[in-house]
């Protein structure tokens, strides 16, 4: 896959979706006090996923470098989902202007060619005519872009990115621990 791929998904591997809201450890379903990011300028939050198998038992985290930093799992899971999740809880949680830094085509792609909008046009459908996977997430995802000063920058992973590669990390930590349950921590 690259950074111009069209939209390539149309299913999703493990099921779930809306019918089983409670999948993932953080629901985003309840009310969210977001944490400030104590500027107004924009910040950027790095985020990943990763899921040892996919589907198989996922993990997700955000890191804004040298402040703030949360990760969560859901099992079973897939990379796209853990992917999606970092970022939908770091735009729920964080308040002011973002620059959401990821290593996710599939994310990235989403809001830098507007597949949303195409997606909410056709009533949820892809441009192959299939049910857009995920949506349990992109819903709550798009909506909180729309209301939010949000912006996305695609970065390569595993290639030496400190921030990218500690997002990386929570993930990975998250996908066998549980992690931190999708509180927001403080690195001080």
């Amino acid at each position: 896959m690259t950074l111009f791929d069209p939209d390539p998904f149309d299913s999703d591997p493990i099921g779930g979706g809306p019918d089983n809201p409670t999948r993932s450890i953080d629901s985003i379903k309840d009310q969210v006090v977001k944490v400030s990011t104590g500027t107004t300028d924009r910040r950027e939050v790095f985020t990943d996923g990763a899921c040892s198998g996919n589907p198989g038992p996922g993990g997700w985290g955000w890191v804004m470098p040298e402040d703030l930093w949360a990760s969560g799992s859901e099992n079973p899971s897939t990379n796209q989902r853990m992917e999606l999740m970092a970022v939908l809880h770091a735009v729920t949680h964080l308040d002011g202007a973002l620059e959401i830094v990821s290593d996710s085509t599939y994310v990235v792609n989403c809001f830098r060619d507007e597949w949303w909008k195409g997606w909410e046009r056709r009533g949820w459908r892809n441009s192959q005519k299939k049910d857009v996977a995920n949506q349990d997430l992109w819903k709550p995802l798009i909506a909180s872009y729309k209301i939010s000063d949000v912006t996305f920058r695609w970065v390569k992973g595993h290639a030496g990115n400190r921030w990218n590669d500690e997002a990386d990390r929570l993930a990975v930590e998250a996908s066998m621990d549980g992690g931190s349950k999708g509180v927001v921590v403080s690195f001080s």
